[in-house]
């Protein structure tokens, strides 16, 4: 049995993290759309203004339905610390919306699919009053699935987009085959449905594709999801401190690495450096562009970019990264295990490590502790981090579907955003009690048909904002939210944060080789005089176009940083 805790607003990293799919994942092209016709095809290229954006999007209605116990502070998650009063559960959908119509939803799967005649999806059926029938992909190919289906006639009524499948000509594609949902979500209609108004306006903002409100969002955290992890049972034993700076962290680093021993330091710190040494985000292509000293530029442009990757290029050179990420992307072995047995010491990763380590080693390996250390400014002072997107999933609902099924499709999205502390969210998360899961001492434990059968189906539709909670390990998620609190009090948002932004398809390439690059430099392969060539390249074969394009962009509907 497995315990089992709740994090929403997932990312890429976390989904990748939680369903143990390695690499594998990360892979993958541009999809091959031939067609994607459509009678407002003009509009595929750029963003809506903040003027026009405000007419359409939906009218923000917290949720008092819960209180948590860590409210959200600087751009952080919520958290739940207590243990779970199933009696005293609240209810934030007190009618069925559902008409009892049937949906069909195409959405990423990672692992198995279950049978779709399963306690837990009649469950959440009946509970809806929708017959939810699912089309589950397979999520280390979805981009490729996507593609295909997005090109043909035949897309189903509701389809999940993850951003990071939002490559090659799927933005066109959202504009042709998705509805515009503004007529049933826009200003106060969104009231219909409460769970849905409750969803941060950013997230929303997000979900305006070709001028309209397309998709209903998974909405997110924006401080930064990449936490530098570390044994602090190990620490707190051998008398090692956090460290500060880079310098420091250097320091340390030779002092624990002891190859002899089958000890190093850490893995591939390069995250973690673009943190330290603030370099714009590279999540999203917008993300990177930013007004400095008066003129846009890119992340790979700036000073900040070559120091990081030279002090990651340090760590390898001197022997602290544990031999497993010297294949860089290619690496074959999953890293966990030799973490949990103390091969190294502080491993970068997404947010969701902190608690699926902690859990996983729990019964076997009872001395674990996993902490999330604080990002350092490299110079030794408080970092410059730079917001992530409040949305990074969506789901949007076909063109040809029927205004019941549109109906239908957002009664589904509005229980699955209940808030945590519902019954709706207990459903939704853990399925049903006897059959899904059981609870022990306020902690909800799922057994095997739970494991197998409640997992990424309807929480891939939307999700609450940004919640933590882990009732089975509440010192985690309480050092979690604290963690996006204290990094959160240094992050910055960047011109284009929160703008969805189609780039011009003849800029889709211009940076296809870069993270290979970056790899190959801080493993010694290549030199930081070699990233200068590239960028120089980079820059003639369209990346100087591409920042007048922007630059028109920012001059129509100025910066969103602060």
């Amino acid at each position: 049995m497995t315990p089992n805790s709740a994090t929403s607003g997932p990312s890429r990293r976390s989904f990748l993290a939680s369903t143990a799919v390695a690499a594998a994942a990360v892979a993958g092209g541009v999809p091959l759309l031939s067609a994607c016709g459509g009678s407002d095809s003009g509009s595929r290229e750029g963003t809506t203004s903040d003027k026009d954006a405000k007419k359409i999007l939906p009218a923000y209605v917290a949720s008092d339905v819960v209180t948590p116990d860590i409210p959200s502070k600087n751009g952080s998650a919520v958290g739940f610390t207590s243990k779970l009063d199933l009696a005293g559960l609240k209810t934030s959908v007190p009618k069925k919306l559902g008409k009892g119509g049937e949906v069909t939803i195409m959405s990423p799967f990672w692992g198995s699919p279950p049978k779709g005649d399963n306690p837990y999806y009649r469950a959440m059926n009946d509970l809806i009053g929708v017959d939810v029938r699912w089309q589950n992909q397979d999520g280390n190919t979805y981009d490729q699935k996507l593609g295909a289906v997005l090109a043909s006639s035949d897309v189903p009524d509701v389809v999940v987009v993850p951003g990071w499948n939002m490559g090659g000509k799927i933005p066109s594609a959202i504009i042709s085959k998705f509805a515009d949902l503004g007529p049933y979500l826009s200003g106060d209609k969104v009231k219909e449905y409460p769970n849905l108004a409750a969803i941060p306006t950013g997230a929303w903002q997000r979900s305006i594709f070709g001028g309209a409100l397309r998709g209903v969002p998974m909405p997110a955290s924006y401080v930064p999801n990449i936490v530098p992890c570390y044994r602090q049972d190990i620490f707190e034993e051998e008398g090692y401190e956090v460290p500060e700076s880079a310098d420091e962290f250097l320091a340390l680093c030779k002092d624990i690495t002891n190859a002899k021993a089958k000890r190093w330091a850490c893995g591939d710190m390069k995250w973690t450096a673009f943190n330290s040494f603030g370099v714009l985000s590279g999540g999203e292509k917008p993300l990177g562009w930013n007004v400095v000293d008066g003129k846009l530029i890119y992340r790979i442009e700036t000073e900040e970019f070559l120091e990081a990757l030279e002090w990651t290029r340090k760590l390898f050179a001197a022997g602290v990264v544990h031999p497993d990420f010297e294949l860089g992307k290619s690496q074959a072995t999953d890293p966990a295990p030799k973490f949990a047995a103390g091969e190294f010491l502080i491993w970068n990763n997404d947010i969701s490590t902190w608690y699926g380590q902690t859990a996983s080693q729990a019964t076997q390996n009872p001395d674990f502790k996993i902490w999330g250390m604080d990002i350092f400014g490299h110079d030794g002072g408080a970092p410059t981090l730079w917001a992530t997107n409040p949305a990074n999933i969506f789901a949007f609902v076909s063109k040809k579907a029927s205004e019941s099924v549109v109906r239908d499709a957002l009664a589904v999205a509005n229980v699955v955003a209940a808030p945590y502390g519902t019954k709706e969210y207990m459903l939704t998360n853990y399925g049903v009690e006897g059959t899904h899961y059981t609870v022990k001492d306020g902690v909800p434990i799922k057994n095997d048909k739970g494991n197998n059968e409640v997992i990424n189906a309807y929480v891939m539709i939307t999700s609450p904002a940004a919640t933590i909670a882990h009732p089975d390990f509440p010192a985690v998620a309480k050092g979690q939210v604290e963690w996006q609190q204290r990094m959160g009090a240094s992050t910055k948002k960047s011109a284009f944060w929160g703008m969805q932004i189609t780039e011009p398809a003849r800029f889709t390439n211009l940076s296809n080789d870069l993270e290979q690059l970056e790899d190959d430099v801080v493993r010694g392969r290549k030199k930081v005089s070699d990233v200068q060539q590239f960028v120089s390249e980079w820059k003639s074969k369209g990346g100087d176009k591409l920042r007048d394009w922007y630059q028109k962009i920012l001059d129509e509907n100025g910066s969103a940083a602060n």
